[in-house]
């Protein structure tokens, strides 16, 4: 019987074996909560940190099959051990610190910037009963995170003493802040439906997936979320050509690494936030009996917006920065805030007991939205101002013979 529990809902099972455990050697109530807090702490952390060298692989190989190569095929099987190998170089490298540094910030950023995608993870509700922290104002949380992030990316580029890094990191600022805006205004749409703030909460609440209800607040979510993690079309804050590399150019190591840790492990976990908001979280067929399916259901629902996100890397070309600033306040920006509005509207004149009425009416609604949106564009780029060029005469080169070529025999 007790097998069977573990296989059901292992993490809870391992949970109160734990604190029977410690009861029984005497362990006050208040410190075994603390230990359970502190040891769960660290297994989610290092199982993000773990998980990260598979998503390596994987998005490595993936991209190598969009773009016709063969990704990592050299070192084990498949290529599977490359993450490993590269672990080994990374971690044997010198650590490089340039003349003039800052220390503090420039020791600070690489840490702050892997934290603050670690510490989404501690709101994610895996299952129905696995969750690290259940917090009833989740959606705040996550963004309240993502300054950190920020906060990491000004202190690389402050604190390099490079003129490119800090260049890097003005340019990374503004995208980041500005495609929040249109992120924050999206994400009340789930809020609105749910009612509530934790993400558990609105993974309960989606009887209808709220992808359905509002697909282009999900659509507005993603693309934000792409750019806040600088992943293509909106990788310019990365540009060779430009900015030698970026914001993290004088790093070396493992300080180097640990942004492409960062990196590859966002881009998963935004899969996670967009499962967890628009597409039901761990809810399933039989979860409510079976907790451990609930994370199945999840990491299947977050690795198909993963895929997506990879196939958009591997497709298409980086974005200029006036093109990338149009699209968030021209675009995203004002369709977001239209969105709002007329789903605040929805919900208010259609009572939600009436939830499929409620759901066909916001549907058409979001279709209907997206067509003007493309209407508007197209009128906009057929009517948009275009710069005169005056063309003025330039001198140009001509060939003129010497007098000694045009009188052979002047020079005898």
């Amino acid at each position: 019987m007790g097998f069977i529990q573990f296989l059901i809902d292992p993490v809870t099972f391992i949970a109160r074996w734990l604190q029977m455990l410690l009861a029984g050697w005497g362990v006050p109530a208040g410190w075994t909560q603390f230990i359970l807090f502190v040891l769960g702490a660290g297994a989610l952390g290092t199982g993000a940190l773990m998980f990260t060298i598979a998503l390596i692989w994987f998005e490595r190989k993936l991209i190598g099959r969009f773009q016709d190569r063969f990704g990592p095929n050299r070192v084990g099987p498949w290529g599977i051990f490359q993450p490993f190998a590269d672990m080994g170089k990374i971690f044997t490298k010198e650590y490089i610190t340039p003349d003039g540094a800052d220390p503090v910030p420039f020791y600070l950023a690489p840490i702050l910037v892997v934290m603050s995608v670690v510490s989404l993870w501690a709101v994610i509700p895996f299952t129905l009963t696995v969750v690290g922290v259940e917090l009833n104002v989740g959606v705040l949380y996550i963004i309240g995170i993502g300054g950190i992030g920020e906060l990491a990316i000004i202190f690389a580029g402050w604190g390099s003493n490079n003129k490119y890094a800090m260049l890097a990191a003005f340019r990374a600022l503004a995208q980041l802040i500005s495609y929040e805006v249109p992120m924050v205004i999206a994400l009340l749409v789930p809020v609105m439906f749910a009612g509530k703030m934790g993400l558990n909460d609105i993974a309960r609440a989606q009887d209808i997936w709220y992808i359905v209800l509002c697909p282009l607040a999900a659509l507005i979510f993603f693309i934000t979320s792409t750019a806040e993690n600088g992943r293509t079309p909106f990788d310019l804050l990365e540009a060779d050509s430009e900015l030698v590399a970026g914001f993290n150019i004088e790093y070396s190591g493992l300080r180097f690494g640990f942004y492409y840790v960062a990196d590859f492990l966002h881009a998963f976990t935004i899969g996670l936030l967009f499962a967890i908001l628009f597409l039901g979280g761990w809810r399933g067929p039989f979860v409510e009996q079976v907790p451990v399916l609930g994370v199945f259901y999840l990491f299947a629902k977050a690795g198909i917006v993963y895929f997506i996100g990879n196939w958009m890397r591997a497709s298409l070309p980086r974005f200029r920065i006036d093109q990338m600033m149009d699209i968030n306040w021209k675009i995203l920006t004002p369709t977001a805030l239209v969105l709002v509005m007329l789903t605040a509207v929805v919900d208010k004149l259609i009572a939600s007991e009436l939830l499929y009425l409620q759901a066909a009416v916001l549907f058409v609604l979001n279709v209907v939205l997206l067509v003007v949106i493309g209407k508007v564009i197209d009128w906009y780029w057929a009517h948009r101002p275009r710069p005169k060029v005056v063309a003025t005469p330039r001198p140009v080169a001509r060939y003129e013979r010497s007098s000694a070529q045009s009188h052979p025999g002047a020079g005898q």
